[in-house]
């Protein structure tokens, strides 16, 4: 059994970050936190909240959920992440007519719920509401629905990653993702969640008929066809079905895993990192948790600016950083509510950052930024099989190289590409190497890898979608996995 402490101070907040043990809940200091111990003046506001009483936020049977044919019960949020004492609009359609009321939870660890209930609205009236047209040109369905309801995030939340529920009286349920924002106050790490990226594989309405991602658009006889897809999608609709996004439980699975640490995280999302709201300097380092795709260029900016200034970069998922994508505002001008990615060249909306296409199709391949980038599909779940044992992030682990841990290698996989430009970094490491069959044909070299730079910030990349699984997930979890974790960010709060 693995069992780590970790602590760490930032500014007069001393005692913020410490870790339960991974698997237990008797955490034990190492030689050097028992010799030299810090002040502990107060617990981190996540660490508070997740203190309370839990429970979880949705059927783990699935029962009655709502689907894009028949629109049970839908609904969408005015924003995609907001700082308490801010409001979001919740548009709702119910079909047939009748009362619904929206719950509201709080996702996280809450010894082992996953969830708090927040707040219920009142019963509200609910309507039928169309599938607008897709645009002509662009593709974007985006819909014009009423408000339903509207939230005034309390002074008092803590920052997290919110599901908002929809139940129709007869019991219908669909949801939709927000993220409330901590502006005031720096924590240690920032969970930076993929909006964007969410949106791109969003193919509402998953009907056969209508509905368009940056992906797929749907045939006359309702086949899936990437010749109609669409060139931007829209904020101002569902996600498809029960509204959870394409691969959400990655992020779900990452959140949870930080909390039941009891890690000092604050969150916030991939526009926040665009707009400036989400300020880098202001961490020791920012954790992206999933599946992390589309990045605009001012995103990729700002990233690359903390990182010269000193704030390190997780990250979790595979495939990060690939597309490079224009943040649009919506018709009537409200900002945040649109991603353009033509995808193709000539991009017929491009601008001095560049046509919408990967970021190698720009010269600025995603491995000059993490080390390695995306090179296949996996076919089947593959073992993740260690390299570079010694090195401080299989500490504690027990591995030695050519060790298979199983599983870990499946959705998508990362390597190291020849001749692609390589990070400015002084020690760079590949930490596996493993090999797996991809959907694009032959075998290909899956590798995890970190890179420290000069000044001692640190970028690390997992290069698979099957590490948040392998952290948190029932029948996946490994400890070799949240222990490297744990020393990933243990360097990255500590040095």
């Amino acid at each position: 059994m693995v069992r780590i402490r970790r602590r760490w101070a930032l500014g007069l907040l001393v005692g913020g970050v410490s870790a339960t043990a991974l698997g237990t809940s008797e955490p034990v200091l190492s030689r050097r936190q028992e010799a030299t111990p810090p002040v502990r003046r107060q617990s981190p506001p996540v660490e508070v909240e997740n203190r309370a009483a839990g429970e979880p936020w949705w059927p783990p049977d699935g029962a009655r959920a709502t689907d894009d044919r028949r629109r049970q019960i839908q609904g969408y949020a005015s924003t995609t992440s907001l700082a308490p004492g801010e409001s979001v609009d919740f548009h709702v359609a119910v079909n047939p007519a009748g009362r619904f009321r929206i719950t509201v939870h709080r996702l996280g660890w809450y010894d082992g719920a996953g969830a708090r209930t927040v707040l219920t609205s009142p019963d509200l009236d609910g309507t039928p509401q169309p599938v607008p047209p897709a645009d002509p040109e662009t593709g974007a369905i985006a819909c014009r629905w009423p408000v339903s309801w509207t939230l005034h995030i309390p002074e008092d939340w803590t920052s997290g990653l919110y599901q908002a529920v929809f139940t129709s009286a007869d019991g219908w349920r669909a949801c939709t993702p927000f993220v409330v924002r901590d502006d005031r106050r720096a924590a240690a790490l920032c969970v930076v969640l993929p909006v964007t990226t969410w949106q791109a594989y969003n193919q509402w309405p998953r009907d056969r008929r209508a509905g368009k991602s940056l992906y797929n658009g749907y045939t006359a006889d309702g086949r899936r066809d990437p010749a109609l897809r669409a060139r931007e999608v829209s904020f101002d609709r569902p996600y498809a079905d029960t509204g959870q996004p394409t691969q959400f439980s990655r992020d779900h699975d990452a959140v949870q895993w930080l909390e039941r640490n009891r890690y000092d995280v604050s969150y916030a999302t991939s526009f926040d990192l665009h707009s400036g709201r989400l300020d880098p300097a202001r961490h020791r380092g920012l954790v992206f948790c999933g599946h992390d795709e589309y990045w605009s260029a001012e995103m990729r900016r700002a990233a690359e600016a903390g990182l010269a200034d000193g704030t390190s970069l997780a990250f979790f998922g595979a495939n990060s950083v690939y597309w490079h994508i224009r943040v649009r505002p919506s018709a009537d001008g409200r900002p945040e509510r649109v991603v353009a990615c033509a995808k193709t060249t000539p991009d017929p909306d491009e601008d001095a950052a560049g046509p919408t296409v990967t970021w190698r199709g720009l010269d600025k391949p995603e491995q000059a930024l993490l080390g390695i980038q995306y090179n296949g599909i996996v076919v089947t779940p593959q073992p993740l099989v260690v390299r570079s044992a010694d090195h401080w992030v299989w500490a504690g682990t027990g591995v030695a190289d050519g060790d298979r841990i199983p599983g870990v290698v499946q959705g998508e996989a990362d390597g190291v590409q020849s001749g692609a430009a390589r990070p400015l970094g002084l020690r760079e490491t590949l930490l596996s190497g493993s090999l797996y069959p991809a959907q694009q044909g032959g075998r290909r070299m899956q590798s995890t890898h970190v890179y420290e730079r000069p000044g001692g910030a640190v970028v690390f990349a997992t290069g698979t979608l099957g590490w948040t699984m392998a952290l948190n997930r029932r029948g996946y979890r490994d400890e070799r996995i949240e222990r490297a974790t744990a020393n990933v960010l243990d360097r990255i709060l500590y040095g």
